[in-house]
């Protein structure tokens, strides 16, 4: 029904027999249009008592006025996605960052340097290829104490993961124990904005959120919390909805970024090849670490034949086999396909065949199309090298 039609219209009803008045009311209690009754003396419908224009019965209304877009209720900022997939491991001790440094892609003194509490990083084997992914939180807002962190690393690694960092302890003075009573959240702003213009969330009750930080790796990612597996984040951070996981995984694909083991195959894939780079996950003059020298080599080379690149089919495939060949229009071999959810994912292609449309055999004995695209997060630089060709 019309506004119009509601203050303008009566209905007469019949009840036991008399004519009683029905007059329909506007309320805007609690932000929201509401239709109310009003059962009248029976009679005649008189001027008096219509509401007059400008004018309404509802006492919760604090002042009349027009209705404007601030006063309705607002969707939440951000969706918060639960990320089993991922792990956390805790890692305690005076020696904490010099051993980290050892093993890591990043410099661990970044996160001494004014607030930055989060630090993106790969480790790697004495090859220089990639084994894990992780991202590192310091639980300590002083930039001076970094004695304790917070691992973040694929679920279905966490055991070489721990061998891994206790097989390089050797005398160093830390400890290392996995969080089982602490999850992972992803959350992510409902409207994209520039760097400058991120929406930040707000707890309201700040103790809950043990880690609240953003994602080091793109602004793209939104926010990073850890919390307790006993809270859930609609209940304590403003202006927030849960979300299905695989609209986190969906996003990851759509904006072309790695995350774990189906996406970097430990021992397999390259740092560099793998954009590491691009998601500030390296440092070329923090010094030594594990499987340094060809990554430094490979980075002062300039060379970089192929990269992990967002993919879209031309239609889902089930089971689609994890490595599986792409190949370019004249059918040379130009690639692989690593991992996707649907009909986007990633593939590890050869730089000069991006801007073409590939084939992928598919194990349902039917060809699939790809076509690839440059992620508006890479650098200008290297999106423009995409664009010449």
């Amino acid at each position: 029904m019309s506004m119009k039609g509601l203050f303008s219209g009566a209905v007469r009803a019949v009840a036991g027999g008399r004519n009683t008045t029905f007059i329909p009311r506007v309320c805007f209690s609690n932000r929201v249009f509401k239709a109310t009754s009003s059962w009248g003396r029976p009679g005649r419908l008189t001027s008096s008592s219509l509401p007059r224009p400008g004018h309404f019965s509802c006492s919760s209304l604090p002042r009349p006025g027009r209705l404007t877009s601030s006063s309705l209720p607002r969707p939440g900022h951000f969706i918060c996605y639960s990320l089993p997939s991922r792990s956390l491991v805790q890692i305690h001790g005076q020696d904490t960052s010099a051993f980290l440094q050892g093993i890591i892609t990043n410099d661990m003194n970044l996160l001494g340097e004014g607030r930055q509490r989060s630090l993106y990083a790969h480790m790697l084997n004495v090859k220089g290829r990639t084994l894990y992914d992780v991202i590192i939180y310091s639980l300590s807002e002083s930039s001076a104490d970094l004695n304790s962190i917070v691992l973040e690393c694929d679920s279905s690694l966490l055991g070489a993961v721990v061998q891994h960092l206790t097989m390089y302890k050797i005398r160093r003075r830390v400890t290392v124990n996995t969080c089982a009573d602490l999850s992972l959240w992803a959350l992510l702003p409902q409207e994209t904005r520039s760097a400058s213009q991120q929406l930040k969330p707000e707890p309201t009750s700040a103790e809950k959120a043990l880690v609240l930080v953003e994602d080091p790796r793109t602004d793209l990612m939104g926010w990073r919390l850890v919390a307790r597996n006993s809270e859930n984040p609609p209940d304590f951070i403003a202006a927030c909805q849960q979300g299905d996981p695989d609209e986190y995984h969906s996003h990851r694909y759509k904006i072309g970024l790695p995350e774990g083991a189906r996406d970097l195959p430990p021992g397999e894939a390259l740092p560099l090849e793998s954009n590491l780079v691009f998601m500030n996950g390296i440092s070329f003059s923090k010094g030594c670490y594990l499987g340094q020298e060809l990554t430094a080599r490979t980075h002062h080379t300039g060379v970089v034949r192929k990269r992990l690149v967002p993919v879209r089919l031309s239609s889902p495939v089930e089971n689609l086999q994890a490595g599986a060949e792409l190949r370019s229009p004249g059918d040379k071999p130009v690639g692989k396909y690593r991992a996707g959810l649907g009909r986007v994912g990633l593939g590890l292609v050869r730089t000069a065949h991006t801007d073409e449309t590939l084939r992928l055999a598919s194990s349902q004995d039917r060809t699939v199309t790809l076509e690839v695209s440059v992620p508006d997060w890479w650098p200008e630089d290297t999106k423009s090298e995409y664009c010449k060709r």
